[in-house]
């Protein structure tokens, strides 16, 4: 479409653009009452639309940091909301959206974008790619019995949900964050209390209390789909350390009339299962692709974390932010740009996959994703990459 234009959205067609945007999704409108508590979850000049004379599409961002290995934070976008008319798709409406929030992305500085894909064939053109991965579970409660040597973990609080708006956003803050988890800003509460106000079933919140405070909670809801028990859904749990994760465990466990508890969006190295007696109380249904990551400023995003053992040269291409295009020097002793020859090409959405840890750079050269001038470059780039866990997001926006 060449006559479609893109500008950041005035306040008062937020509305509009949240409409558009459920319907894109084939969901209605928010009510009055939804529009007061989610219309904060706008952040002024990062909602954008497209226009033909009338809105046909839709994008917006918050910013947030980003934990990247090595415990550094950088800048980043939580791109969401996006959306275009059902009469327009497959027309570049998306296209022109992705390039104008991107190119405003680079303008200000910000490092890294990251967002949540409804489809996997999409934002690849864009520089995306799946940084991190997740699995739904469920836990057998009848079965589900902690083994000796368990930490015992602390008191437990139950929270009314005004008390929950209030003291979540401080508790979370105050947690420490792994690589790939994302700060959690005054933008983003919003959007998540109103969906659990708006739950069919009751939230219920507990916060854990260790020797230090709280340092822990849990969200959830119970299904009662039987007459003996029902199904518990475990929406959001973070926690400080061991001691924290397993107290969260043993109320939960300890709830009546519940015969399972699901858990979707959870890492993959959460050691759940390996704290029962019978591990396979615990069964993984399915792992998916979690946060799409996209570097805005190579340079930067690779110089905030820590590279190991001899360095090798990357030719990097980006066909959306061309100024990212070029070779970068990265090893033991820093990032820089260069001009010498390279050891490996790539493009910004892989180089994204292996920036976080969430994929070994060999798996990629075996997948055709990074070719390699010498066959043992690859165990080279392992090296060089490697960190010490698996990126796990567990906030959805």
């Amino acid at each position: 479409m060449n006559d479609v234009s893109v500008r950041a959205l005035r306040e008062d067609e937020f509305r509009a653009a949240h409409t558009l945007f459920r319907a894109a999704l084939h969901s209605g409108p928010a009510t009055d009452e939804r529009w007061e508590r989610v219309h904060r979850v706008y952040q002024p000049g990062s909602a954008l639309g497209a226009f033909d004379d009338e809105l046909i599409g839709t994008v917006r961002s918050t910013d947030a940091e980003l934990v990247v290995p090595g415990g550094a934070r950088v800048p980043m976008a939580a791109v969401t909301g996006v959306g275009v008319r059902a009469d327009r798709t497959r027309r570049g409406v998306l296209t022109a959206l992705m390039r104008h929030q991107l190119t405003a992305f680079a303008d200000r500085g910000v490092v890294a974008a990251v967002l949540y894909a409804t489809e996997g064939v999409i934002y690849g053109r864009y520089g995306y790619g799946v940084a991190s991965r997740y699995r739904n579970c469920t836990v057998d409660k009848r079965r589900a019995h902690l083994r000796p040597g368990v930490p015992q973990g602390g008191r437990v609080e139950l929270l009314s949900l005004d008390e929950a708006e209030r003291r979540l956003p401080a508790l979370y803050a105050s947690l420490p964050l792994r690589p790939g988890m994302i700060t959690r800003t005054e933008r983003w509460w919003p959007g998540f209390l109103a969906q659990v106000r708006n739950w069919d079933k009751p939230a219920v919140t507990v916060v854990h209390h260790g020797p230090d405070g709280p340092d822990g909670f849990a969200v959830y809801r119970v299904d009662r789909d039987s007459e003996s028990g029902g199904t518990m859904l475990v929406e959001d749990l973070h926690f400080a350390d061991a001691a924290a994760f397993a107290g969260l465990w043993r109320f939960l466990l300890s709830v009546d009339l519940v015969d399972r508890i699901t858990l979707p969006i959870r890492g993959l190295e959460e050691p759940l299962e390996l704290m029962f007696t019978d591990p396979r109380a615990c069964a993984t249904k399915e792992v998916l692709d979690e946060t799409w990551l996209r570097l805005v400023d190579v340079e930067a995003a690779l110089a905030a974390r820590p590279w190991h053992g001899e360095a090798l040269v990357l030719e990097v291409t980006d066909a959306v932010i061309e100024r990212n295009t070029g070779r970068y020097r990265v090893g033991s002793d820093g990032v820089r740009r260069t001009e010498e020859e390279p050891d490996a090409f790539l493009g910004v959405d892989t180089l994204s996959m292996i920036y976080a840890g969430g994929w070994r750079p060999s798996t990629l050269v075996d997948a055709g994703r990074i070719t390699v001038r010498e066959p043992g470059t690859a165990a080279r780039l392992d090296e060089c990459a490697r960190t010490p866990s698996l990126p796990w997001c567990g906030t959805f926006f």
